[in-house]
């Protein structure tokens, strides 16, 4: 019997998913393994396996997006009957739409076929862009090759991993050019009487009728971000504690660290190991709201906030409690370079229990930040600043840090934010309590 294949749960808060291409057209065999279309969720663009041995009967849904549990394709032996599957499945409705879709699909494209013999002229500028999956369009930019210069094996030419792939290993195979020696120097030559090209002017126009932009379709990770977190800003009553922290003994601690430990230790690291070591002493903030109950939450998993292209990931670092700081740094590295190039699994992304957002790299001194459902809080983290301070009724140079959690009121209350807030800066200012 036909297996009809359906549009699987990619992440806890999925609630359809875009199909951008297909690797493997109708006809084709596909083994249990094989990808077979590349799917971009709320949080990343990911690659749908097949479950079956078998040929691509049909596909359902050619580019776009797809409800979960909604027919997408159906695998089974030459020859059969797809369309008695999709009845089968309890679906009797998706075969008629399906053969709309693809009808529909037939009419549109008859005319371009009588007139394929025409050489067609460009109509716009978006017949120029190059088409390419928004995965290989991010593995071709991390490597630096020119997405024109690579000819597309995906559906009507796009251009999709495999692609890239390939590219990339032709260029770390290519020889690198010997460098040629110098020419001797010899008298100026009269420079040619030519404007010069100046280098990195963005290049702009004028439109006389006043309408200079342009219309951007937004991505599924960005209809998450602004679902979820308006639901959070809005639903959960939010209110904010700041304080400030002297990172002064923090800094020698880290040196002193980074002398032995076997990875480069950073202030991140530092500040998710207090986070973790406070939240296990103040279980309230390490909560979530589920409506007619509170949960409080076990285990320690602090979510690291990342920022990718088309918005924000957040990897979990489980136990955090547990890990010793050179855990906690290889960890975060190893997630948050999966978050740049979308290749975090859906377990890697789930079940924190408070999170952390650093912009302190940006040279942002202080902001706030929206809470991270389901957790009830989120600890949004400054830069370390030098400013001059009272310490010992002396003026001093100090190097302050400002941090401010965002707390559900429903959860947290004033006095409990606080006190998480004293635990973590008592540890920061004297990182030996980590140690104990």
């Amino acid at each position: 019997m036909a297996e009809v294949i359906r549009m699987p749960r990619m992440s806890d808060t999925m609630e359809e998913g875009n199909i951008v291409s297909w690797l493997k057209a109708e006809g084709d065999e596909v083994e249990a393994g094989e990808t077979l279309a590349e799917v971009e969720t709320d949080k990343a663009t990911m690659e749908l396996d097949s479950y079956f041995d078998g040929v691509l009967l049909h596909i359902a849904v050619k580019e776009g997006p797809v409800p979960i549990n909604g027919v997408i394709a159906v695998i089974g032996e030459e020859g059969e009957d797809w369309k008695a599957a999709i009845e089968s499945s309890g679906d009797g409705g998706e075969a008629p739409a399906a053969e709309q879709q693809e009808g529909a699909a037939e009419e549109a494209a008859a005319p371009v076929q009588e007139e394929s013999s025409k050489p067609a002229a460009p109509s716009s500028d978006d017949d120029q862009r190059v088409k390419a999956s928004p995965l290989a369009r991010s593995m071709a930019k991390d490597a630096g090759i020119d997405l024109s210069a690579i000819a597309g094996s995906g559906d009507g030419g796009r251009i999709v991993k495999r692609d890239v792939e390939e590219a990339i290993s032709q260029q770390q195979a290519a020889p690198q050019p010997k460098a040629q020696p110098a020419a001797p120097q010899s008298a100026p030559a009269a420079a040619p009487q030519t404007e010069a090209a100046v280098p990195n002017v963005p290049e702009f126009s004028i439109s006389a009728s006043g309408d200079n932009y342009e219309d951007q379709p937004v991505s599924q990770m960005r209809k998450t971000i602004a679902r979820r977190l308006g639901e959070s800003k809005f639903s959960a009553p939010h209110f904010y504690l700041t304080v400030e922290i002297n990172m002064g003994n923090a800094i020698q601690v880290r040196k002193r660290i980074n002398e032995v430990a076997p990875t480069k230790i950073s202030f991140n690291d530092l500040v998710v190991k207090a986070c973790a070591v406070a939240l296990r002493k103040h279980p309230a903030i390490n909560s979530s709201w589920l409506g007619d109950k509170i949960r409080l939450n076990k285990d320690v998993n602090v979510g690291v906030a990342v920022a990718v292209e088309d918005g924000l990931l957040v990897p979990v670092i489980r136990f955090a409690d547990m890990k010793s700081l050179s855990q906690i740094n290889t960890e975060v590295k190893t997630l948050a370079g999966k978050a740049k190039s979308r290749k975090l699994s859906t377990d890697e992304m789930t079940g924190n229990t408070f999170t952390i957002s650093n912009l302190g790299m940006f040279g942002i001194e202080e902001f706030t930040a929206i809470i991270n459902p389901p957790d009830a809080c989120i600890l949004a983290v400054g830069g370390i600043i030098q400013k001059p301070i009272v310490k010992d009724g002396e003026l001093a140079v100090g190097n302050m840090m400002k941090v401010t959690l965002s707390c559900d009121h429903r959860v947290v209350d004033g006095a409990t934010g606080a006190q998480f807030l004293q635990t973590v800066k008592e540890i920061l200012e004297d990182p030996i309590r980590i140690l104990v």
